[in-house]
């Protein structure tokens, strides 16, 4: 919770700063008695279309960039989750933001759509599945409007024999379960090669036991529920399709119960074992408390692995090796990377940098790349004839 906290502030500090990236250039003297100079303009109205799984954190992705490059927003958050929005709004209200600035609606699809097909609505950020991620880009397109649309991912991360395999265990564990696994940035495949195999998989393992599942606000419990019935059942019926396909249930969490909550929805973490990286349960989101575990021999087998998912959110790797780190930093063929970190999130400064099926436009989210999506260059080449001047 302090670390999602501390992103919100660090993108708002960000947008605080950007009048120094809303700059334009100036070239005096391009030509005889000519000068060129570009500048940079708000685009107008611009849209926002956010998850359940982060409702402060992820519309702070955007709110504060186009507000501060001059744009107004209209934002959607999940039906699922309008409250926290909500808050914000009236918190929003109290600053003195000029009306027609900030804009909420709520709705789910015909909402969507509607903002999408708007003609003022200049842009559209989105995060959600690559399903609706790729129809809101297409659908965007068609309309003419810039869009940035974040979907969905797989999230490997490999572990080598000479890992920190304490600190890799805690580290996969959080990422893994943490949410109950409800985060685009979840790792949710372990790639473990040689003898990191039967180390590692027997350390995640006590690891996924142990995680105590409950309401969130009960002392000592690390998982809550998944967002609801639906939810719970998809989870649940991905991992008997995983049996189907050949996996083995390591730790099994279906079933969950909890004392005095007995229709929560709640999924205990789980292990898959003996995954085949070929499997379509290898290649689907599950978007719960689920790791898969996939051997191989070396490090190339491992990386090979990674690219070949339809995903490129996140990939991360653990290693005390240097020479392993840079190989897979520049062959891993996803838009985020982590070393010896299990959730390889960018600060404010940084675009968050989704590849692959994972996104879906030109422009990311945060960092520079907000200032571009959200303002229009204006390039003006001047001239003033020396006869035009008069002297006083």
């Amino acid at each position: 919770m302090e670390a999602r906290s501390q992103s919100q502030k660090r993108v708002i500090e960000f947008a605080i700063g950007i009048p120094h990236l809303l700059k334009g250039e100036y070239t005096e003297g391009a030509g005889t008695g000519i000068d060129v100079y570009s500048l940079r303009q708000p685009l107008g109205v611009v849209a926002g279309i956010t998850p359940f799984n982060f409702p402060a954190m992820i519309p702070l992705w955007f709110l504060p960039y186009a507000i501060a490059c001059g744009d107004t927003v209209v934002l959607k958050p999940s039906e699922k989750v309008p409250l926290t929005m909500h808050k914000v709004f009236q918190l929003l209200e109290r600053t003195g933001l000029p009306k027609g600035v900030a804009n909420l609606v709520n709705g789910s699809k015909e909402t969507v759509e509607a903002l999408v097909d708007h003609p003022t609505v200049r842009a559209i950020s989105l995060v959600g599945s690559t399903p609706v991620a790729r129809a809101v880009y297409a659908r965007a397109a068609a309309n003419g409007k810039r869009a940035q649309c974040q979907g969905g991912a797989k999230n490997p991360v490999i572990v080598l024999p000479d890992a920190d395999m304490e600190a890799a265990t805690k580290i996969v564990a959080d990422s893994a379960f943490g949410c109950a696994g409800q985060r685009c940035l979840a790792s949710s495949v372990a790639i473990t090669v040689g003898e990191a195999g039967r180390e590692f998989s027997e350390s995640i393992a006590n690891a996924a036991k142990s995680r105590q599942v409950g309401y969130g606000f009960d002392k000592g419990v690390q998982m809550g529920p998944v967002i609801n019935a639906e939810s719970k059942s998809r989870v649940e019926g991905l991992i008997e399709k995983a049996v189907k396909e050949g996996a083995k249930v390591s730790v099994d969490g279906r079933r969950a119960k909890v004392e005095g909550y007995e229709k929560g929805n709640f999924v205990g973490a789980t292990i898959l074992s003996d995954v085949d990286p070929r499997s379509e349960i290898a290649a689907t989101e599950i978007f719960g408390p689920v790791l898969s575990l996939i051997h191989v021999s070396d490090v190339d087998q491992a990386i090979e692995a990674v690219n070949t998912s339809r995903f490129g959110n996140q990939a991360c790797l653990f290693t005390r090796s240097g020479a392993a780190a840079r190989k897979f930093r520049y062959e891993a063929q996803v838009g985020n990377i982590g070393i010896n970190v299990g959730v390889a999130a960018p600060i404010a400064y940084f675009p968050f940098s989704g590849w692959k099926e994972s996104f879906f436009g030109d422009l990311h989210a945060q960092g520079r790349d907000a200032v571009d999506f959200y303002t229009e260059k204006k390039v003006i080449v001047e001239r003033w004839p020396k006869e035009w001047s008069r002297v006083f």
